[in-house]
């Protein structure tokens, strides 16, 4: 559960967020979901894949840290191990709200990084927006635009034929047996039979780089699975 407030600086004069990266502030999830413009940096380090929506009415792109449910192998004594912080990951505990047509800032007082002593200040001493404010900003106006893109990226993809599912059968160090399932990716044989006409449509929409950093991505899967066996072996 979750306890979103709209942010103001009189009641959040003294808000302070903690910036830590590991599991006792929120860290240790499976996935999150990421947005087309981001995807050059994301495919770097981890799978970019597709799942169906909460609703299963659509779809949507994540991008994976671990195996299996409660599971992120990026995170280690150091924090998180990755040149690159998802921007759903690092906005986290602020999130957009609407005051009729307008975006606003609201905030989950219940989330293990709202702290009143430690961490990054929100506001200045006189109420203005401190610099970390600034960066939640951007960050949540690039949630609200990635979410349009996503959708239409998706509505392409659908359009052409160009998603399927597909299973990961994942054999651990240990002899144990994994299985990835429920996830869907860019179909290679589909797209590379559509016609100058199809392509140049989704270059045009700005489509065909996402769907490139998609498929470039996948490398990251055995990343992924030596970063397991890894965990495993240090009894983690």
């Amino acid at each position: 559960m979750t306890n979103a407030v709209l942010l103001n600086n009189v009641a959040h004069a003294d808000l302070r967020i903690i910036t830590t990266r590991g599991a006792a502030w929120g860290d240790e999830v499976m996935s999150t979901v990421v947005f087309p413009v981001e995807f050059r940096s994301l495919q770097a380090h981890y799978p970019i894949v597709f799942q169906k929506t909460a609703d299963a009415t659509g779809f949507q792109p994540i991008a994976l840290f671990g195996l299996q449910d409660g599971q992120n192998l990026f995170l280690g004594p150091g924090g998180w191990e990755a040149h690159y912080l998802p921007i759903a990951i690092e906005r986290q505990p602020f999130m957009i709200g609407k005051s009729g047509d307008e975006l606003v800032v609201h905030v989950d007082l219940d989330h293990p990084r709202v702290s009143m002593s430690e961490g990054e200040q929100v506001f200045l001493s006189h109420g203005g927006a401190t610099e970390f404010l600034e960066r939640v900003n951007s960050l949540l106006l690039a949630i609200h635009e990635g979410l349009q893109d996503s959708a239409a990226l998706v509505e392409a993809l659908l359009e052409l034929g160009l998603l399927e599912s597909f299973v990961l059968d994942v054999e651990r160090a240990d002899g144990s047996q994994g299985r990835l399932a429920g996830l869907y990716t860019i179909d290679e044989d589909r797209l590379g039979a559509l016609d100058a006409t199809a392509l140049e449509r989704l270059h045009r929409a700005g489509h065909l780089q996402s769907i490139y950093m998609v498929l470039a991505s996948a490398s990251n899967f055995r990343d992924l699975i030596e970063r397991e066996n890894l965990r495993a072996g240090r009894g983690a």
